[in-house]
């Protein structure tokens, strides 16, 4: 009896999910590409592919690329490669899992128009609207992250990242971006490390 009350109890659970049509098909899938809207939203180039290792672990690599100057010489340009490294919590591909990451990039950024207080988790975005950034960095990070199967071979996917980043920079005034301010400006610096929305094509 207390076996049968365990399983319907489980059921419950799945179906309040919506994994219980989907955990053989996760399970099927050996790995997906993936683009994370986020990103798109920033007319940031990203493609993202993921590898079944195991039936709870994947393997995660995306990469970014941002070329783009825009009005009053703003810039956002980046590239960035990001390895992941998952545990899913039931099957790879369907629901919760937890995830390790490593980054490194280059970036030149600035005079981007926002508040000059602004600050989110002590770092201040708000030098950006005057300053502009030029240089590489490197970090890693811990996640968490939900995979909602749309389709038989369609995912869509949400996941959250914290941890450091340590960067080398020199700065310039935007008003005449050629002019530095400061050289090799080393920090280390707590952060988000990854924020996603992805579309995910399964195979």
């Amino acid at each position: 009896m207390k076996k049968k009350k365990l399983i319907l109890f489980v059921g419950i659970v799945l179906c309040a999910f919506g994994l219980t049509g989907s955990l053989n098909r996760a399970h099927a899938q050996v790995a997906g590409i993936k683009t994370n809207l986020l990103y798109d939203a920033t007319a940031t180039v990203n493609l993202g592919v993921e590898v079944g290792l195991a039936s709870k672990l994947s393997l995660d690599i995306s990469g970014n690329l941002n070329l783009w100057t825009w009005k009053n010489n703003m810039k956002w340009k980046h590239w960035m490669v990001q390895p992941e490294l998952r545990l899913w919590t039931c099957q790879r591909f369907a629901g919760h899992f937890f995830g390790v990451h490593a980054l490194a990039g280059q970036f030149n950024v600035g005079n981007i128009p926002i508040p000059k207080d602004f600050r989110f988790l002590g770092v201040h975005f708000g030098a950006l609207a005057d300053t502009r950034y030029e240089g590489w960095g490197f970090g890693a990070g811990l996640a968490y992250g939900y995979a909602l199967p749309i389709g038989k071979h369609w995912n869509l996917e949400a996941e959250i990242g914290i941890g450091a980043l340590y960067g080398i920079a020199n700065s310039f005034d935007c008003d005449v971006c050629n002019r530095p301010l400061a050289q090799n400006v080393r920090k280390f610096t707590p952060m988000l490390t990854k924020a996603a929305i992805n579309i995910v094509y399964l195979f």
